[in-house]
């Protein structure tokens, strides 16, 4: 079991307070444990602008860093179109729209068994 010096509830608690300070759009938060071994939970939000994206980036890694658990990692921060913010057993995303609505990780990491049906769209034709 991975060890955090801070407990998973409370950092996820801090992360969402965080972002809702910073006026982000669309959070969503899915618990990946079991599903990957990089992290136990994903937070996932909107900015409206690169300015936005970074600023939401920089809060969530000033504040947690404040509560004892300083980032493992920042990228994609000076861009502003994606920024992620590794805080170990919490992942956040942050994305414009635009680029949210390209990557989908939502529907990725909430796959399922019941939606392991294969889509129309993506079967070959003639298959």
């Amino acid at each position: 079991m991975k060890q955090y010096a801070m407990n998973i509830e409370r950092l996820q608690e801090l992360v969402l307070k965080t972002l809702d300070d910073m006026k982000a759009n669309e959070v969503v938060t899915i618990d990946v444990r079991g599903k990957t071994s990089i992290t136990d939970v994903m937070i996932i939000a909107s900015g409206t602008s690169d300015r936005h994206v970074k600023s939401m980036a920089e809060a969530v890694a000033f504040q947690a860093k404040l509560a004892g658990e300083p980032p493992l990692g920042i990228e994609g921060a000076q861009e502003g179109e994606w920024a992620l913010v590794d805080l170990n057993g919490v992942v956040v995303h942050i994305m414009q729209p635009k680029v949210r609505d390209f990557y989908q990780l939502e529907r990725l990491w909430r796959v399922d068994a019941s939606e392991d049906q294969p889509r129309e769209d993506l079967v070959a034709p003639g298959a």
